[in-house]
């Protein structure tokens, strides 16, 4: 009478190799879920001790775009303007009622300053002030711009005027020096990633 024969012990492997797909998927799910903090955290880490710091003026271009929206922006155009470092300035995304004389009042400056200056009143957000200003660069033959914004915002105004403005323009980052806060600069970077997904996946 022969002997039945021993049964295998299971194995770890065999066990991992008997998983059903679906488990499988969800951990690797599970995995990619973990790890998106540490890479939005790395990537923060890098945005924010990169911030961009203000140009010097005696770098000059055809004209120099101040976006509404922050402390000193205005005046640094303006610093820009009267340096000879740009011919002309754009305030892009001023209130459809404000006048350059209400402008002026609101920053602290005698309107005459305002001079050589065009307000834009069809911006509401970046993605408009970016389009408003390669409107006004093609209708004044600009071929160069110093854009003014605050340091967390830059990078976000650039990928939207990279997106509209005509080959071959040149753009020179001015930022605005604000003391950062984290809060604002974490808004900015989620905003800044999101956009540009959305600008890589083609869901503009």
């Amino acid at each position: 009478m022969s002997r039945p024969k021993p049964r295998r012990r299971a194995t770890p492997q065999a066990f991992r190799a008997g998983k059903p797909p679906r488990m499988t998927v969800l951990g690797g799910i599970a995995r990619l879920l973990a790890l998106l903090p540490l890479l939005w955290g790395a990537g923060f880490l890098w945005f924010s001790l990169a911030l961009p710091g203000p140009a010097p003026l005696d770098r000059r271009t055809d004209a120099v775009i101040v976006l509404t929206g922050g402390e000193g922006r205005l005046k640094r155009g303006l610093a820009v303007l009267e340096a000879g470092a740009a011919r002309r300035m754009l305030v892009s995304g001023v209130g459809r009622q404000t006048t350059r004389k209400q402008l002026a009042a609101a920053a602290g400056l005698r309107v005459a300053r305002l001079a050589r200056t065009d307000l834009g009143y069809e911006a509401v957000d970046t993605r408009s002030n970016a389009e408003e200003t390669a409107r006004w660069m093609t209708q004044n033959s600009f071929r160069s711009l110093r854009l003014v914004t605050s340091a967390g915002h830059m990078r976000r105004a650039r990928l939207e005027l990279a997106r509209v403005l005509p080959a071959g323009i040149m753009v020179v980052p001015d930022a605005v020096p604000v003391e950062p806060r984290a809060p604002g600069i974490a808004w900015e970077y989620s905003k800044y990633l999101l956009r540009r997904l959305a600008l890589l996946t083609g869901s503009d």
